[in-house]
């Protein structure tokens, strides 16, 4: 399997892979929408392959942090795809480990994401409601909303509510 950077070139098969992965086009539309938006630039958006087909997407795009004390380096990971056959085969947590050393080496501070509370813990996210950081709409299960410090001190030092691009700014797209 290869990861590379998704280019416009790429979109047909990121919005495939979206909607072999979720059963529906809503998760594409937002995709297509986010790729789109010029609040979600500089968006991260990476695409695994098998050979010559797709199998799995990861986009983040950058956030910010209304009452934060001081400017943070935030990103926001949504979604995270991977097609059917190629579930559980650890496309994913390559694409998530992949993402993140790419936000880091850009100087990103923060990663959050609205996801499963046992799956994103290993990659080192953890509840971000009680560490003051809340999402943009209230989530549910609270714990679904986590982050990731990429740059050590910052978790603790901010805190506030994480504002999205314009595309994702809407309640529902905060259901996990």
């Amino acid at each position: 399997m290869r990861i590379d950077e998704a280019s416009h070139a790429d979109l047909e098969d990121v919005l495939s892979v979206e909607r072999l992965a979720f059963g529906e086009d809503d998760v594409a539309e937002l995709v297509r929408e986010l790729v789109d938006d010029p609040s979600a630039q500089p968006l991260l958006s990476l695409l695994a392959w098998d050979g010559l087909c797709p199998v799995g997407h990861i986009m983040f795009t950058p956030a910010r942090i209304e009452g934060a004390a001081r400017d943070v380096a935030v990103s926001i990971l949504a979604p995270l795809a991977v097609v059917p056959g190629a579930q559980r085969g650890g496309v994913g947590g390559r694409l998530i480990e992949e993402g993140l050393r790419r936000l880091a080496e850009s100087g990103a501070e923060l990663v959050f994401v609205l996801g499963h509370p046992e799956y994103y813990p290993r990659f080192g996210f953890q509840p971000a409601i009680p560490l003051g950081l809340s999402a943009p709409y209230p989530v549910c299960p609270e714990e679904a909303w986590m982050v990731m410090e990429l740059r050590s001190g910052v978790i603790g030092s901010v805190r506030g509510t994480v504002l999205c691009a314009h595309a994702m700014s809407r309640p529902e797209h905060w259901r996990e």
